[in-house]
């Protein structure tokens, strides 16, 4: 009798590959024969798959997409489901945040596959579109917290923006810093940066 393939699971599986890869060696070595050497398949059992390398990668970073937007969407829910001005709400706030940074080993996959898509953007423009998308999704959610966090919810639609761009930015630092040097950019420090950053907006306090 045939073995039956789960068609799905085994896409996950060469991603998962993927993911393993540009986290231990870079974007680059994600070749087709790489990834299928990686998860233990016949390059043939990919491309049953995955067309070509570009079909491959651009795959690969819409499902990261997808994970870290949908963390984030889940812990603004938490947020919005909490009393403002409250440690509870200071404490989903920093949990929201902290989808962003390599925190744990998922988590620091995840960003270290993020971080290197969004730079392959840069001069690979089959990525382009999915680029895009990451930035809208993560602004979108760093917006409405950026909105809730500010007196009154800002003062001006100008302000709300350079807000929202400056959160990200701080973001972005934090998550490069803490994969380049995890021994410094502990969960600690990165906490206190943000609670610094975040006093700013006038809710959360600048000391624990």
């Amino acid at each position: 009798m045939p073995k039956i393939v789960d068609a799905e699971a085994r896409r996950q599986d060469v991603v998962d590959a993927v993911f393993r890869i540009i986290a231990s060696d870079g974007l680059e070595r994600a070749s087709l024969r790489e990834v299928a050497e990686e998860a233990d398949l016949a390059v043939g059992s990919v491309r049953h798959y995955f067309a070509s390398s570009d079909d491959l990668l651009v795959h690969s970073f819409a499902v990261v997409i997808d994970r870290i937007v949908g963390r984030l969407e889940d812990a603004f829910a938490t947020v919005e489901s909490v009393e403002r001005d409250s440690p509870d709400h200071d404490r989903a706030v920093l949990t929201l945040l902290g989808q962003f940074l390599p925190l744990d080993e998922e988590l620091a996959v995840d960003s270290c596959v993020w971080m290197a898509f969004r730079h392959a953007a840069r001069i690979k423009p089959v990525l382009a579109e999915e680029a895009g998308r990451s930035h809208r999704a993560v602004a979108a959610v760093v917006g409405r917290l950026v909105m809730r966090m500010m007196p009154d919810g800002g003062t001006s639609q100008e302000r709300l923006v350079t807000e929202a761009e400056r959160l990200l930015a701080t973001m972005d630092g934090l998550c490069m810093h803490a994969l380049l040097q995890p021994e410094w950019m502990t969960a600690e420090v990165c906490g206190d940066v943000l609670q610094a950053h975040l006093a700013t907006l006038g809710r959360l306090p600048s000391n624990r």
